[in-house]
């Protein structure tokens, strides 16, 4: 994986090359995410979701609509690189991360709900990331011309989401669902192993390009760590002007802000040639919404334990 530039060349012009025995793996990792995640689905955690038809438009409308639309809006004011602004976009467009089931659960958020969302996610992410990057990214023209430059296949990009996202998704509920404890003994193993490996697998990438990462990363520090936020309070206030209990509202904010990187990340090296800078916010997103995640749900987490000990008293 090599990272070409100088000193003299616009941030939007950087590569980041990387091999298909790379891709594959990259591949590989997100399919074995998902499929570890879907060892832990089951057909009633859909049942439960629609039991609340509410909840389901609350969570769609904060992570599918909103998100993006309100990513659009910052884009217009913010004014960032094209490649930049596009990585938002692509970010926006992407749905929840797998680890949002865990930072839920640790943030004393509703876990059920949080796993029935990712999962549902999932499922309409396979339309949704691909509707969500072509149209936010078509509206705006330093944006649009990138797009027109790659000559985005949009049946190519829902097939790669399908593949990845789609059939792990099913297999693994399968296995739960005929085979539950070989899919708790796997699911122990697989979804810490496979997240390891992804997150190994980005910080090899960028290793074997320290210098330029430590050059260029101060030009989406604020944009990722700004976006990020912006998500987690968006989650949040939806689903509380929509009347969502408290440990539902940390739920819905988890799942907004807990995008999936890994899969902008593939996408990006797919169907962009790694540009540059959209592989580098990208990138940085996968690393800083972990870091965050924790820091909200320990906080979170904290603040229950005090209420339940002075409730006790």
């Amino acid at each position: 994986m090599l990272l070409q530039t100088s000193s003299n060349i616009n941030i939007d012009d950087i590569k980041i090359n990387f091999d298909s025995s790379g891709l594959w793996v990259l591949n590989i990792a997100i399919a074995i995410i998902m499929f570890g995640v879907a060892l832990g689905i089951t057909i009633d955690d859909f049942k439960r979701l629609f039991r609340n038809p509410k909840i389901v438009f609350v969570g769609v409308l904060s992570q599918f609509i909103l998100l993006p639309a309100a990513t659009f809006a910052a884009i217009l004011i913010i004014e960032p690189h094209p490649s930049f602004a596009l990585g938002m976009m692509m970010i926006a467009a992407c749905p929840g991360g797998n680890v949002s089931n865990f930072f839920s659960k640790m943030a004393g958020g509703n876990a059920a709900l949080s796993v029935s969302l990712t999962a549902f996610a999932t499922l309409i992410c396979i339309f949704m990331t691909p509707f969500n990057l072509q149209f936010w990214g078509s509206m705006y023209e330093p944006t649009n011309e990138i797009l027109k430059t790659v000559e985005l296949n949009w049946v190519d990009l829902l097939k790669l989401v399908s593949l990845i996202l789609g059939i792990p998704l099913i297999s693994g509920m399968l296995i739960k669902h005929y085979h539950s404890e070989m899919a708790e003994k796997i699911e122990k193993v697989l979804k810490p192993l496979s997240m390891l490996v992804f997150v190994a697998l980005i910080f090899i990438a960028f290793s074997q390009n320290l210098d330029i990462f430590v050059n260029h990363i101060h030009h989406v520090l604020l944009l990722v760590i700004f976006h990020n936020i912006f998500a987690f309070f968006l989650g949040f206030f939806t689903a509380k002007s929509f009347g969502l209990n408290k440990q539902d509202c940390k739920t819905i904010s988890m799942e907004t802000g807990i995008q999936n990187g890994g899969l902008g990340l593939l996408l990006i090296f797919g169907f962009f040639d790694g540009l540059g800078g959209m592989a580098l916010l990208a990138a940085f997103w996968g690393i800083w919404d972990v870091f965050s995640g924790i820091a909200l749900a320990t906080y979170w987490g904290r603040k229950k334990q005090i209420k339940l000990i002075k409730f006790s008293k």
